[in-house]
């Protein structure tokens, strides 16, 4: 069953001539890891800004064509009827924090809700330990350093524990080791509790073997749309521009060069290692 679903979804910002998104038709089901991907200024965030509502009811503009999200039509719901549902993580985390310590923000959306103190708690407990901020939590947000605060950001949109959660370039002020761990709990809770995750995301390295969909966006369309190791095995995805996985791009030069590694396409080194491995096996 789609959780979220657009027809035809065009926008455009106000005063802008040029949609920024055009004829945007995707299906994300229940419980996916869905991956939007694409080159820079392709829509990507402004289509994330149609799942929870911001478009239409807080941006302006013109919309046009169709979204549900969680069985509500956005276009009839306000933005807090859909937080209940989808929960968004923005790209620079200053745009979401505001309140005098880390633990307030995290229970900010849980009090609005009506949550009871007791589970508040464990919320808040559970959100700061995942994110691995516990510590920081008596700490004023602004005091803190841009990827910490993209951990307080994350940790506040995860205690809400939403039917879908779209993460809008999450780990943009991490070094990649930290990223990898953050991507890594998403993952977990994605699998684990059955949350729906939608992130946009350049690093196709670090995040292209969690997905089992991939969006590639190019110029304010959809070009590309289905299974990830099939669509980031096409020529197509290559010619956009996008950053196809380097154990992906290795693998298709091995195979070109007639190394038998079988059909399926890595998406990540510890993938290709293991294709490596028993393909070595096999010629011993």
């Amino acid at each position: 069953m789609a959780v979220i679903e657009t027809k035809k979804l065009t926008y455009s910002y106000p005063s802008v001539i040029k949609p920024s998104i055009t004829d945007v038709s995707v299906k994300i089901e229940k419980g996916e890891f869905t991956l939007i991907t694409g080159p820079s200024g392709c829509g990507k965030t402004t289509l994330c800004r149609c799942f929870n509502g911001l478009i239409p009811h807080f941006y302006q503009g013109e919309l046009k064509g169709e979204i549900t999200v969680a069985g509500l039509v956005v276009a009839e719901h306000a933005i807090y009827d859909l937080a209940k549902h989808v929960g968004l993580v923005f790209q620079n985390p200053e745009n979401q924090l505001f309140a005098l310590s880390v633990e307030k923000d995290v229970a900010f959306g849980l009090e609005n809700l009506g949550v009871l103190r007791d589970e508040m708690r464990k919320r808040v407990d559970w959100a700061l330990n995942l994110t691995g901020v516990y510590d920081l939590r008596e700490r004023a947000p602004h005091e803190l350093s841009g990827g910490q605060q993209q951990r307080v950001a994350i940790a506040s949109v995860l205690a809400m524990q939403p039917e879908v959660i779209i993460l809008d370039e999450p780990t943009s002020f991490l070094d990649p080791l930290s990223a990898k761990k953050i991507f890594e709990v998403i993952y977990e809770l994605n699998r684990k509790l059955g949350i729906t995750v939608v992130l946009v995301e350049h690093r196709l390295d670090l995040t292209a073997k969690y997905a089992d969909h991939i969006i590639i966006m190019d110029e304010g369309r959809v070009v590309l749309d289905g299974e990830t190791r099939e669509i980031l095995r096409s020529e197509e995805a290559r010619l956009i521009g996008i950053g196809i996985p380097k154990a992906t791009r290795l693998y298709q030069m091995l195979r070109k060069d007639g190394m038998n590694l079988g059909k399926t396409i890595p998406l990540s080194s510890e993938e290709l290692a293991t294709l490596l491995r028993e393909a070595l096996k096999l010629n011993d």
